[in-house]
Order: C-alpha cells, then sequence, then structure tokens
C-alpha cells in the first residue's frame, strides 16, 4: 500500500527517503518511478513537496531494478 509523506530541503536524497520508509535505501528508484523522477538528488527541492512512496514488498531481495523482477 502506498502512502504520501512530504519531504524538505532536510531530505538530501532519495537514498535517505528510501532508507527511513523502504528500510533499503537501494531502492530508491521506486520512489523516483512512482512520482516521475529520474535522479535521486533532491538539492532542488525550496520548499515542501509530497511524494507518493510505494508499499515495502518483501518479494524485493535487492535494490536493483534490473535484478528485482
Amino acid at each position: 500500500m502506498s502512502k504520501t509523506i512530504t519531504v524538505t530541503a532536510g531530505d538530501v536524497s532519495l537514498y535517505h527517503v528510501a532508507g527511513r520508509e523502504l528500510a533499503d535505501s537501494t531502492q530508491w528508484w521506486r520512489i523516483a518511478q512512482a512520482n516521475g523522477l529520474s535522479d535521486p538528488d533532491l538539492s532542488w527541492l525550496t520548499g515542501p513537496v509530497p511524494l507518493v512512496i510505494p508499499g515495502v514488498d518483501p518479494s524485493l531481495t535487492t535494490g536493483l531494478p534490473e535484478a528485482a523482477s
């Protein structure tokens, strides 16, 4: 189940967000896909931005998209 959170300039990258929200920072790409992003860098943030966070997928054993299938 997905949820929406608000990130700010203090959230340096999607690596940090994925580590906190998915307990696996290598799965940053799942958050990026859910939000139409291609780069884990969040330094462009100038204010609060909502992000959709996909639900934890226990079938994923790696953060690499090509190895996750």
